[in-house]
């Protein structure tokens, strides 16, 4: 089986507190690479601690890679000293492939919309001072993320829209910049009916996969905590809708990952499938 691109994970997450390091270097294969399911694997901060644990991790391990960035229920006290840390950080850190995850959720009242609008496009500044890509979360706020994103030229920054959820008419909206589309393990849900048509329509070489571990684990594991040794099952969900077998799905969006995170990056990208 070849070894997956994973895209986005949480594993500074409290669930993973008993057995983070296990887990971790079994799918990287730290001990023995026989057993590695995990070509490279990108740790995505939530909040501005997310932040600073997942450079830990990247720092810990050599085919980890962080994002370093405050997810939109977080983003409620930030100040501009916060986001000068951001900067200093993606831009200075070779470990840091992207900043992320920003964005916009409306799906709760708070924080308002114009904190977490003004929070994200402030973000997106940060990203393009450092030349990083960014990790967009977006729920229940599709005009108004892509509003941002037109503003602050997010064509001209690159980046990837997170656990995607939207119509395949939204889709083309984000492809006409040129962004990917973070598929994980909702895709395989009986319900997603919407998203798989967007999959159906999105160009292959415009997928990548992720986890968003420990949540969104795909079935049959509904329910469980999730990790990225579940992505065989989303990658043979892809290659049901796109007609490809999973081994296909994977090359893809190894692929796929390499080309945003490494060509925009301007640094290699440990793994396997370098190269």
């Amino acid at each position: 089986m070849m070894k997956i691109f994973e895209t986005h994970a949480h594993y500074d997450d409290e669930q993973f507190d008993s057995d983070r390091d296990t887990l971790l270097s079994k799918m990287l294969g730290t001990e023995k690479p026989e057993q590695a399911c995990l070509d490279a694997l990108i740790n995505v901060g939530a909040s501005l601690d997310g932040s600073r644990k997942s450079l830990m991790l990247a720092e810990k391990y050599e085919n980890v890679y962080a994002a370093v960035g405050v997810h939109p229920e977080e983003v409620g006290n930030l100040n501009i000293d916060d986001m000068a840390w951001l900067e200093k950080n993606a831009g200075s850190n070779p470990k840091v492939v992207a900043v992320g995850e920003i964005g916009l959720d409306y799906h709760y009242p708070e924080p308002s919309k114009d904190i977490q609008i003004r929070w994200f496009r402030q973000q997106l500044c940060v990203a393009r001072k450092v030349g990083k890509p960014v990790i967009i979360h977006s729920r229940d706020a599709c005009s108004d993320t892509l509003e941002c994103m037109r503003a602050e030229k997010a064509a001209d920054i690159g980046g990837v829209i997170h656990c995607y959820s939207y119509s395949r008419e939204a889709a083309r909206e984000y492809l006409n910049m040129g962004f990917y589309f973070g598929i994980g393990g909702v895709v395989t849900f009986k319900n997603a009916r919407k998203l798989a048509e967007a999959v159906s329509y999105i160009p292959e070489e415009y997928l990548l996969l992720e986890t968003d571990c420990p949540y969104m684990a795909p079935e049959p594991l509904r329910g469980r905590r999730n990790d990225s040794r579940n992505l065989i099952y989303v990658a043979e969900k892809i290659g049901q809708i796109k007609g490809l077998s999973a081994q296909e799905v994977i090359c893809i969006t190894n692929r796929n990952a390499r080309r945003l995170f490494q060509e925009r990056n301007g640094q290699g990208i440990a793994g396997a499938e370098n190269g």
